[in-house]
């Protein structure tokens, strides 16, 4: 973190100064006061089972130098006399405030990534890929709503030369907010899907609430989509660029001679006479399209092909995105961090590519999808009957649906819980079954994975 003075802190956040302190030195900044150490800035956030207002004194015995409260629920009398606090109207805008500052202080290119699916993987793609010619900095975990990615800005320095965000939102405005203060030069959108519909309802409000990425764009900034969908291949240019990638003609990079292999694709791009050869390690088509958009990021910021080629070889995943883990017995695909009807069928899609006995597919409830939830669960149970999966196994309410999708009762066994589907799969996978684990975040099933791993060996 760059320095801050606490006038620059005061003036930024709209605060009233309530205590100031002896020491006005920061070096990191944070909303937890698990994580709180010495001369650190302590914003106190409110949520719906915790309020941070009533952590200040342990926070300023933890070596908090600030505290920013939007409430004062502490005796001054034990506030060490290093710390100084100051009072906003909103402790959650003075975070962003204080984020969107800090962000104008910094040289550093930001790379912004959001769309319905896809986003952490091509994060990842995006920051291996610059990563041949710069330092970067990408998103850790899945720090990318608004507090989050505040957070995040206030891990950069100047030492970094690009920063690569991801920006995610279940609602209108919520981009519009990270992109005020990420300021992005430039932005990819991966796709629009139907996540988030139970909130937004049709698809081309999904496009509207993702295109507030280019909010603060001027002729100097470039946004990257995949011209392979329906809804963004339809966008024009405005007062900024437009750059495209796919496998039709009307692209500025194309992909072409795609090798889909079960844990990697290859693919060729063709620019100005020459081939290029791209073998990533990565399994699933959509991974070409997520490619192309983070080899395109690179190509504008000025980075080689042939670095990129090399970089993005040592990529470094995300957790529990299409991870595959080959044990003694069984492969387990561990795509257990979320999931929505386009990563769903993704996944079956790296599911039937993969080479074993039976494959089985564990998959729980996905959220956020409204009044459609039903006819979706049917669709991707449908989608796994296509896909030849041996066995469908499914946790959650929408157990029925996917039944009725897959229309194979012998080849379907559903579940009340998570122990009973994991006590079934211990007892009953095979050696060079595959199985593939998915569901939306709050079905924690990671739990089954882990379970799995530990009987894998």
């Amino acid at each position: 973190m760059e320095t801050l003075s606490f006038s620059e802190i005061v003036e930024a956040v709209e605060g009233k100064v309530i205590i100031n302190g002896n020491c006005h030195k920061y070096n990191i900044l944070s909303t937890d006061t698990r994580k709180i150490c010495k001369d650190s800035i302590f914003v106190a956030l409110r949520g719906q089972n915790f309020n941070g207002n009533n952590y200040v004194v342990e926070a300023s015995s933890k070596g908090a130098n600030l505290c920013i409260v939007d409430e004062i629920n502490f005796d001054s009398s034990e506030v060490l006399n290093n710390t100084s606090i100051i009072l906003v109207k909103d402790s959650k805008k003075a975070l962003l405030d204080l984020a969107e500052y800090y962000r104008s202080k910094l040289k550093v290119k930001v790379v912004a990534i959001t769309g319905s699916t896809g986003k952490t993987s091509t994060k990842d793609l995006t920051a291996a890929a610059l990563s041949g010619k710069f330092k970067v900095f990408k998103t850790k975990g899945n720090l990318n709503n608004e507090i989050g990615l505040p957070l995040m800005v206030f891990e950069l320095d100047n030492s970094y030369d690009v920063a690569v965000l991801e920006m995610g939102m279940s609602n209108f405005g919520e981009i519009e907010k990270l992109a005020k203060v990420a300021r992005p030069d430039l932005a990819l959108i991966t796709n629009i899907g139907v996540s988030h519909i139970e909130n937004l309802k049709t698809k081309e409000n999904i496009l509207k609430a993702k295109m507030e990425i280019t909010k603060y764009f001027s002729k100097d900034n470039i946004l990257i989509i995949n011209n392979e969908n329906d809804l963004l291949s339809t966008l024009d240019e405005k007062d900024y660029k437009i750059f495209r990638v796919g496998f039709g003609s009307n692209v500025d990079l194309k992909a072409k001679d795609i090798v889909i292999e079960e844990d990697m694709i290859e693919f060729s791009i063709e620019d100005k006479g020459l081939n290029n050869r791209f073998s990533i390690p990565i399994p699933g088509k959509h991974n070409v399209l997520n490619s192309l958009l983070a080899i395109a990021a690179g190509k504008l910021l000025g980075v080689e092909y042939s670095l990129m080629k090399e970089s993005i070889k040592s990529i470094n995943f995300t957790s529990m995105r299409l991870d595959i883990v080959k044990g003694e017995k069984y492969t387990i695909i561990d795509d257990s961090y979320n999931a929505s009807p386009d990563s769903m069928k993704a996944a079956l899609d790296v599911l039937k590519n993969i080479s074993g006995n039976r494959k089985i597919a564990v998959l729980g409830t996905m959220r956020e999808l409204g009044d459609e939830s039903f006819k979706f669960h049917k669709e991707v149970g449908n989608y796994a009957r296509k896909k030849d999966t041996d066995l469908l196994i499914t946790v959650g309410e929408y157990t029925s649906a996917y039944r009725e999708g897959f229309a194979e009762d012998s080849k379907f066994i559903s579940f009340q819980n998570l122990k009973e589907a994991t006590e079934y799969l211990l007892n009953n996978l095979k050696v060079s079954d595959v199985v593939l684990v998915k569901a939306s975040r709050s079905m924690r099933f990671e739990t089954i994975v882990k379970e799995l791993k530990a009987k894998n060996c």
